[in-house]
């Protein structure tokens, strides 16, 4: 199988700086062709969050040039991925506590991080930045750790309240500013003609996932350079409707 690529990012409106990181990867192996994507959003309401940020890229760069290589001299299971991303999503959590207490200050961020082979994918998340799937709909793979998506599910609000909801943003863990996290792992098998996209949610919070589709979806997007103008085209439109937070996303179409 073959993957064709596109990431963008915008500061948005109003924010000052940039607060999310993003890294796509593709590697060649013996067991085939990989992709390993990862996108962060460094807390807006905390200081420096791009530092947070950053540093768990980079911690997921190293791995996937140091690490990936030796999985796959043999094989690569579910429980090997979730133990050794787990390990990581914990050590950067207390290695960016103890920075921002040594330099008092607040730090965090989210993390997306999406291993994609011929046959499987694999999934960490922790916040609410997102994975989607794209085939016949818009289908999002991974759940939202906030307190509007923990109301919605106990019924407490409908779905409807909390695409409005002021709390939306309120995220009930994150890796920096958590005493401790507990990440999300999902799994399964990776389609052909799909797109898979990695997005802050500062890129879903002003259009729908009809309209992602809309413009992502496999039939749109043959190249990298449509993938890239059609994001370009949805960013511009979240920025029209006053979307304030940083916009982020990554796409990856298996083909």
């Amino acid at each position: 199988m073959d993957f064709l690529i596109s990431a963008s990012t915008d500061i948005g409106i109003s924010k000052k700086t940039n607060q999310d990181s993003y890294s796509v990867i593709s590697v060649n192996t013996r067991l085939g062709k990989m992709v390993v994507a990862v996108l962060c959003d460094g807390m807006g309401g905390l200081s420096k969050g791009e530092i947070a940020s950053a540093t768990v890229i980079d911690a997921f760069r190293t791995w996937t040039t140091q690490r990936l290589p030796e999985l796959c001299k043999t094989e690569i299971t579910e429980t090997v991925i979730q133990n050794e991303w787990c390990d990581i999503a914990v050590i950067y959590n207390q290695k960016i506590k103890n920075y921002g207490a040594n330099q008092g200050i607040d730090l965090g961020t989210t993390l997306a991080a999406l291993l994609l082979t011929d046959s499987k994918y694999y999934i960490i998340n922790i916040g609410d930045s997102r994975v989607y799937e794209l085939t016949e709909q818009a289908k999002v793979l991974t759940k939202d750790q906030t307190l509007v998506a923990r109301e919605t599910e106990l019924g407490i609000i409908t779905e409807e309240q909390a695409r409005t909801d002021p709390r939306r943003s309120v995220l009930l863990q994150c890796i920096g500013a958590s005493e401790q996290v507990i990440p999300d792992m999902f799994f399964g098998e990776t389609k052909k003609d799909a797109v898979y996209m990695l997005c802050s949610d500062g890129f879903r919070h002003e259009i729908s996932s009809e309209e992602i589709y809309q413009h992502l979806n496999a039939q749109k997007v043959k190249t990298s350079a449509q993938m890239k103008e059609n994001i370009g085209t949805l960013i511009e439109l979240n920025k029209q409707r006053q979307e304030h937070d940083n916009i982020s996303v990554i796409t990856i179409r298996t083909c």
